[in-house]
């Protein structure tokens, strides 16, 4: 799959292209990524791709022409198409649901938005989606780039090494992934010591896998109830869960 990203600032990038598990996506091409210096399309000496927004208020607002210029090229160096992706706090909140509808894609062109926005007029005739990384707002889209990036890297086949580690992830299955321990086997804290929970020692993979299940279930439960609530309505938890929950008071 390919990714085109037209973006202000392409050298936020590269340490996220270079650096961690993920590179092995990026290295293989499986997620071929292309990033598009929008500077490079304005048509002045000055290199200017916004102006002061019409109504007035504070902040600039990103033109039409430039990235019009800009767009033009992206579908030229990809006649194949694909959708163009707008990152702003209106859009569809990513989430796991989204990451593997794009690991299984085409992929897409990413718009980097900056300053107070872009032009409606842009965004009225160009783009396909948008997307928001939660209910908070950022300098531009290129962090909400890199998160989509980095999820739909991580599902590609070989690219974690172990093809269980992102099965296992949190809201693979709706719910919350459970505790892990690794070594010392009893770790010394102020409080006194801190040991590995006993199931995990035991060898007994049936007894371990019905305690991380049943951590999973409770963690939800306490931090996120919304999850929960969604598995329930959607059949995702067996009479197992069930039960567990009941005892729970839940």
């Amino acid at each position: 799959m390919r990714f085109d990203i037209v973006t202000l600032f392409p050298d936020l990038f590269t340490p996220h292209l270079t650096l961690g598990v993920t590179r092995r996506a990026y290295e293989s091409k499986q997620v071929d990524v292309h990033l598009w210096p929008l500077r490079e399309f304005a048509d002045d000496n000055y290199r200017r791709v916004d102006d002061r927004p019409y109504g007035g208020g504070p902040g600039m607002v990103m033109l039409v022409e430039p990235l019009e210029r800009c767009l033009a090229a992206v579908r030229a160096a990809r006649p194949e198409g694909a959708p163009v992706v707008h990152f702003t706090p209106t859009g569809r909140r990513i989430d796991q649901a989204v990451m593997r509808e794009f690991s299984a894609g085409p992929g897409a062109i990413l718009l980097c938005g900056r300053y107070e926005g872009i032009d409606q007029r842009f965004i009225d005739r160009h783009v396909d989606l948008e997307l928001s990384l939660g209910d908070f707002v950022l300098s531009g889209g290129e962090l909400p780039a890199m998160a989509l990036l980095d999820g739909v890297a991580r599902l590609q086949p070989g690219v974690l090494g172990d093809a269980q580690s992102h099965e296992q992830d949190s809201f693979e299955d709706g719910l919350l992934d459970c505790p892990h321990y690794s070594r010392p086997e009893v770790l010394d804290t102020p409080e006194g010591p801190a040991p590995v929970p006993p199931v995990l020692m035991s060898g007994h993979h049936a007894e371990i896998a019905k305690w991380r299940r049943e951590r999973s279930l409770e963690l939800t439960a306490r931090r996120r109830p919304d999850l929960l609530e969604s598995a329930r309505r959607e059949g995702r938890l067996s009479k197992a869960d069930e039960r567990f929950l009941a005892k729970l008071g839940l």
